[in-house]
């Protein structure tokens, strides 16, 4: 799994990695994909019980050379269709014999379906294998086995347009975010630029900029977010571009490094929200900016206050990307009628929560495979972050638990968004899974939004998903 939470010092690798963003499991190199346990158990069920077993092959016989290549980008209207290519390198034929097991993406069993076919000497043939019942929509896990051997295991989808996430927003749940809302418009956001010279151009000045949001409560001192400001020196009014992380490193961040200047199209903001990137680095591990250490105070970011929506941490982080959208309102080459948003993981739940809540219509926004969609179903599909959940549940009943994050699930935050959307999805994704990406998308009531499907990809970023965003972007200016 690529990590996906470096800053690149040309804008163009930026916008890429920024989109991406860092994993969202706090430790993912130490931790097997939810995909590959997944295929470790099936195998493990498969062979449970066989060995001794006789496949009727001669001992000497070759294995066939098995691949399930991609079709219709795995997503189906109503069956799936796999296809199982078989290349037999015997000089005599040889029979396969395919099963193909299939689970809910809960893990649910849904059915196994069997297949046998001869294989001529020296040839390669494909068998298609589909299910009698039509699925309902939804993500379903297929794996698939040739002669007792896996050929491959992948997630695939029916309709995934028509899966249901309904809302579970509480009463008062617009209610909370105007109070919040009306905290953060009463804090004196107090600004203030350091340029970075070295990334500075004649074009575009990069500035360190550091500014007060709401506190970690309903009361307190304000707490103190920063960013990577990008502003344009021509002094005429530009587009606006946020830019929002995935989920940083909880041990040992990684040096961070400073976006270069663009070349003058957009005005941008690099936002680190509390308690994470510019705002987790001590000052060797930052571009340099005269400023001193910086440090985490919040621990792990999503069992922060956890169960108290009035101080928990993203009810915090969600407000801070409503003031950086206030912040570029500020700035005088900043123009608000053109205001456009990306971010994967984390980050694309941040592109969800801005548009949710800024005061400030936003024009178009990109979410990459993004987090925190669909809790109730979310801790049924993946591990993390349901574990840490329950971890840090308490007295709280299932129930109260799900009442608690409603507050902060992009499918509630969705149907307050009307502008434009382009989001993505990795059918793989075990970090992100596609059906906690879709509970936002369907619950959009803006007709102008895509979702991309990417069937091999995992938690990551499409590779041309710079220039499909700022394409995206560019055709939805308004032009004043």
């Amino acid at each position: 799994m690529k990590r996906l939470n470096q800053l690149e010092a040309s804008v163009a690798i930026v916008l890429i990695m920024l989109a991406g963003c860092s994993c969202v499991h706090p430790d993912p190199e130490t931790t097997l994909p939810e995909e590959q346990k997944e295929e470790q158990e099936h195998k493990a069920e498969e062979q449970q019980g066989k060995e001794g077993q006789d496949d009727g092959q001669p001992e000497d016989l070759e294995d066939l050379k098995s691949t399930v290549p991609v079709t219709q980008d795995w997503i189906f209207s109503n069956r799936p269709s796999i296809i199982i290519r078989m290349e037999n390198p015997n000089a005599v034929a040889v029979t396969a014999d395919a099963k193909v097991r299939i689970f809910s993406d809960m893990k649910q069993e849904i059915c196994v379906v069997e297949k046998s076919m001869d294989v001529p000497a020296g040839a390669t043939v494909e068998m298609e294998i589909s299910t009698e019942q039509d699925l309902a929509p939804g993500f379903y896990r297929a794996t698939c086995f040739v002669n007792k051997k896996a050929a491959r295991y992948f997630v695939f989808g029916i309709s995934p347009f028509q899966i249901e996430s309904a809302p579970d927003k509480q009463p008062d749940f617009d209610s909370f975010w105007e109070t919040g809302k009306a905290q953060l418009a009463a804090v004196d956001m107090n600004a203030e630029l350091t340029e970075i010279t070295r990334k500075s151009t004649d074009k575009c000045k990069v500035y360190l900029v550091e500014m007060n949001s709401v506190p970690d409560g309903l009361d307190g001192e304000p707490v103190v977010i920063r960013g990577y400001y990008l502003e344009p020196q021509d002094g005429k009014p530009h587009p606006v571009l946020m830019h929002f992380y995935g989920y940083d490193t909880q041990k040992n961040p990684a040096k961070l490094s400073c976006p270069g200047a663009n070349n003058g199209d957009f005005a941008e903001l690099y936002l680190s929200h509390r308690g994470q990137y510019i705002n987790n680095r001590p000052a060797d591990k930052r571009e340099p900016d005269g400023k001193g250490d910086f440090e985490n105070i919040y621990g792990d970011w999503f069992a922060y206050h956890f169960g108290d929506k009035d101080s928990y941490y993203y009810r915090g982080a969600f407000l801070d990307c409503v003031q950086g959208v206030r912040f570029m309102a500020t700035r005088p080459t900043s123009d608000m009628e053109n205001l456009f948003a990306e971010g994967s993981s984390q980050g694309g739940a941040l592109c969800y929560a801005a548009a949710a809540l800024s005061d400030i219509p936003f024009t178009a926004i990109a979410p990459n495979v993004a987090f925190l969609g669909d809790f109730p179903d979310y801790f049924r599909i993946v591990s993390w972050p349901g574990d840490t959940a329950r971890a840090n549940q308490g007295s709280m009943t299932d129930e109260e638990m799900f009442a608690f994050l409603s507050y902060f699930d992009t499918k509630n935050l969705a149907t307050r968004i009307s502008c434009a959307v382009w989001a993505t999805s990795g059918l793989q994704d075990g970090t992100c899974p596609p059906h906690t990406n879709m509970a936002p998308f369907n619950n959009l009531p803006s007709s102008d939004k895509q979702m991309n499907f990417y069937p091999e990809m995992q938690h990551d970023y499409p590779r041309s998903w710079n220039s499909d965003i700022m394409q995206f972007f560019k055709t939805r200016i308004k032009n004043r």
